[in-house]
C-alpha cells in the first residue's frame, strides 16, 4: 500500500545576511539623497531662471522719467563708503524687515543729487531723513554740500520730518523749507564721547590683569581695560577735536537758518527752561528757535507738493514722484556699456585693518593691496584715489597697503587720498605716502601711535582652583601663555617691539610728509585731530571732499576736463549667483516671497554677520595668528 507523501512545511523566509542588509540600506539612503539633491538642484535652477527673467524684464521695463517729477530722497540706514554685505544679503535683510542691517552708500546719495541738478525732469526734491541712522560728520558734510549745490541751481528742496536728531538735522537744514510734524522734535545737544571702563570688572572682580604697552600719552585706545575713568590726556585731546567739529556744525546751521552760533548755543544751554516755556511742546520750541519753517503733518506736506507739482492719484505720495532707488535704477540703465576714456580709479579702504583677505566693509592687508595692484596693472587707469574711512588696526596689514601706494607712484600713477569720517592711526598709516591728502574739516584723523595689549588670567583661574604648570626647554618657552604670570622679560620684549613700531610710524610719516621725526612726534604720540586741525599741523594737505580728490588726481595725470575721463570704483567682484539672487530679491515677487518665508528669515539669521564692536576687535587682535605672539596695533577708538 502506498504511503502518502509527508506534507512539506511552508518555507520560512530566509534571513538576509547582515552585511547585505547594511549595504542595501546604505543604497536606499544614497538613492533618497540623490533624489533629494536633484530636487534641490532643480528648484535652485528654477529660482535662478526666475531671477534672470526678473532682472532682464526689470531692466528693460524702466519707464522714462516724466517732466515735473519730485525726487524723494529718504535714505535708510547708515551712510557707508562701501556696502558691508552683498546685494543678495541686503535685499534679504530689506525683505525680512531687518532695519538695523540697512546701509546707503555715500556715492549713491551723491550721484543721485548731482544727477537731479542736471535733470530737466526733476523739478524739486523732497528730503526725508527720519530713517537715516547715525553717520559721521564728514560723510554728512559731503551730502550737505551736494544738497547746497542743488539748491543753488534753483531747484527747490523741501524737508519733512517726524523727529530730527542732530546729525539728521544737518541735512534737513539744507532745504529751502523745513517742516516738522506737530508732534515731532528737533533736539540739538552737542557732541560727546563716553566709553565704558572695565578695569574694576576685569581686575578686581574677574582677576584678569591687562598689560598695556604703548608709546604716547594720548594713545588712549586701550585705556578702558586698565583704568576706571578716562585719563586727563584723553579728555584733553577728545575735547579739543570735538570742540572744533562742534563749532563748525553750529556755524553751518546758523548760516543756513539765519541765526548765530551764539543763539544756537544759548538755546541748548537753556533747553529745559525753553521747553518748559513752550509748554513742553518740542515742536513749538523748534519753531521758536527758527530750526524749522512750519509744523505740518506728512499728509499736509504731500498736499503742498501736489499743489506745487503735478497731482497723481495713483501715486502713494499723491504727487508725481520717483523714489531714490527708482531714480538710481534709471541712472544705471542710462550708463554707456563701453566707455574707453582713461580712468581715475577709486579704491575704498573702509573698516578695521586686519591681515589677509577681508570682504567689502573691512580692510584686509592682502585684499586691499590686491585692489591697488589691480589698478596699477590696468593700463586704462591713469590715477588712483584711495578713499579711507578707517580707525586703523594691525600694523603689518597697514604696511602692506602702504607699500602698494608707493608702488603705484613708482609706476607713474598719481595717488590722492580722500579721507572720510575717520582716517586715524592705521588709517593714517595707509594714507601718508599719497601725492596729496584731502580731508573734510570734520574728519577725525591723526592718532599716530602704537600699542599692544596682553591679558593675563592667572588670578582668574586661581579663583576657581585652576593652576598652570609644566616645563620648557628655554626661559621663554610658553612665556606668552596668558594662563601663566607675565615674565618681566616678556614685558620688556613687547615694549621694545612697540617702541620700534612707533619709530617706524613716525619715521615713515616724516619721510612721506617731508618733516623731521621730532616734528611728527610733536603732533603724534597718539593724539587725535579734526581734519582742519590736522591740516594746520601738516598731516593733511587740503580740505575737501571726494570730488576735490578726484579732480586733483585727474589733473596730476593730465587727463583734462571732467568729461574727458571716467571715474571707476575698483572693488572685489561678486559671483554671478550673488548677482542673480540679488536681482531676484530686489524684485517685487522676490521681495514678497522672502518677506513671507520663514526659511528666508532663518537663512538671514544664520548668514548675517554679527555687529562688531570694539571688544570684538581687541579679542581678534590679541589672538595668536601665523605664529605671532607679539602684534603691534595702530588703532583708534575715536568714533562717535
Amino acid at each position: 500500500m502506498n504511503q502518502p507523501a509527508p506534507a512539506v512545511p511552508p518555507a520560512l523566509p530566509s534571513r538576509r545576511n547582515p552585511i547585505v542588509a547594511f549595504f542595501v540600506g546604505l543604497w536606499d539612503v544614497m538613492n533618497f539623497t540623490r533624489r533629494l539633491i536633484m530636487n534641490i538642484v532643480f528648484f535652485g535652477l528654477l529660482l535662478l531662471f526666475l531671477a534672470i527673467l526678473l532682472v532682464i524684464v526689470g531692466k528693460g521695463g524702466i519707464e522714462p522719467l516724466q517732466s515735473r517729477t519730485t525726487l524723494v530722497i529718504a535714505p535708510e540706514g547708515r551712510i557707508v563708503e562701501q556696502f558691508t554685505k552683498d546685494a543678495a544679503m541686503r535685499a534679504l535683510a530689506k525683505a525680512t524687515g531687518d532695519d538695523g542691517a540697512e546701509e546707503v552708500q555715500l556715492r549713491d546719495l551723491l550721484r543721485a543729487i548731482k544727477a537731479a541738478k542736471e535733470d530737466g525732469n526733476v523739478e524739486r526734491v523732497l528730503l526725508d531723513v527720519d530713517k537715516l541712522q547715525p553717520s559721521g560728520y564728514a560723510s554728512l558734510n559731503e551730502v550737505a554740500r551736494a544738497l547746497a549745490d542743488l539748491r543753488a541751481s534753483g531747484k527747490q528742496i523741501v524737508a519733512f520730518s517726524e523727529g530730527l536728531s542732530q546729525w539728521q538735522y544737518l541735512l534737513a537744514a539744507q532745504a529751502n523749507e523745513v517742516y516738522l510734524d506737530p508732534m515731532g522734535s528737533v533736539v540739538l545737544e552737542g557732541m560727546g564721547r563716553y566709553r565704558q571702563y572695565y578695569r574694576q570688572a576685569l581686575q578686581d572682580k574677574l582677576g584678569v590683569d591687562v598689560h598695556l604697552f604703548r608709546v604716547g600719552e594720548y594713545k588712549s585706545a586701550a585705556e578702558p581695560y586698565i583704568l576706571d575713568a578716562a585719563s586727563k590726556e584723553a579728555k584733553e585731546a577728545d575735547l579739543f577735536w570735538m570742540g572744533d567739529i562742534w563749532q563748525r556744525y553750529l556755524g553751518d546751521i546758523a548760516r543756513l537758518r539765519k541765526t548765530t552760533p551764539q543763539q544756537l548755543a544759548a538755546g541748548i544751554d537753556t533747553l529745559p527752561e525753553g521747553v518748559a516755556a513752550a509748554g513742553g511742546d518740542l515742536a513749538k520750541f523748534a519753531l521758536q528757535q527758527k530750526l524749522v519753517d512750519g509744523l505740518k503733518t506728512r499728509e499736509e506736506v504731500e498736499d503742498l507738493l501736489a499743489e506745487r507739482g503735478v497731482a497723481d492719484k495713483d501715486s502713494e505720495t499723491g504727487f508725481r514722484s520717483v523714489d531714490f532707488n527708482g531714480y538710481l535704477a534709471r541712472l544705471d540703465a542710462s550708463r554707456l556699456p563701453l566707455d574707453k576714456r582713461p580712468q581715475v580709479a577709486i579704491v575704498v579702504a573702509a573698516g578695521e585693518i586686519t591681515g589677509g583677505e577681508e570682504p567689502p566693509g573691512k580692510i584686509g592687508g592682502e585684499s586691499t593691496a590686491a585692489l591697488l595692484r589691480e589698478a596699477r596693472d590696468d593700463d586704462d587707469v591713469k590715477a588712483v584715489v584711495l578713499r579711507v574711512d578707517s580707525p586703523g588696526g594691525e600694523v603689518f596689514a597697514s604696511e602692506q597697503i602702504r607699500r602698494e601706494v608707493v608702488k603705484l607712484k613708482e609706476a607713474g600713477k598719481p595717488v590722492v587720498v580722500s579721507m572720510g569720517d575717520l582716517a586715524a592711526s592705521g588709517g593714517y598709516w595707509i594714507s601718508m605716502n599719497a601725492d596729496r591728502i584731502y580731508a573734510d574739516a570734520s574728519t577725525v584723523s591723526g592718532s599716530i601711535g602704537i600699542f599692544g595689549l596682553i591679558p593675563n588670567i592667572t588670578r582668574t583661574l586661581d579663583k576657581v582652583g585652576v593652576h598652570t604648570d609644566g616645563v620648557g626647554t628655554t626661559r621663554f618657552a610658553g612665556a606668552f601663555d596668558i594662563s601663566r604670570p607675565l615674565d618681566p622679560g616678556v614685558g620688556q620684549l613687547i615694549q621694545s617691539v612697540i617702541d620700534k613700531g612707533y619709530a617706524d610710524f613716525t619715521g615713515k610719516v616724516a619721510a612721506a610728509r617731508k618733516k623731521s621725526v621730532e616734528q611728527v612726534d610733536e603732533v603724534g604720540r597718539g593724539r587725535v585731530w579734526s581734519g582742519a586741525q590736522a591740516k594746520e599741523r601738516g598731516l593733511v594737505d587740503e580740505l575737501g571732499g571726494l570730488d576735490s580728490a578726484i579732480a586733483d588726481a585727474a589733473a596730476r595725470a593730465k587727463l583734462g576736463q571732467a568729461d574727458k575721463y571716467r571715474v571707476r570704483y575698483v572693488e572685489q567682484m561678486i559671483s554671478p549667483l550673488q548677482q542673480l539672487f540679488g536681482g531676484f530679491a530686489q524684485s517685487r515677487i522676490g521681495a514678497a516671497w522672502l518677506k513671507d518665508s520663514s526659511f528666508a528669515r532663518a537663512l538671514l539669521l544664520k548668514s548675517m554677520p554679527e555687529t562688531e564692536a570694539q571688544l570684538r576687535f581687541v579679542e581678534s587682535a590679541v589672538k595668536d595668528k601665523s605664529g605671532q605672539p607679539v602684534k603691534a596695533l595702530a588703532y583708534c577708538f575715536c568714533g562717535f
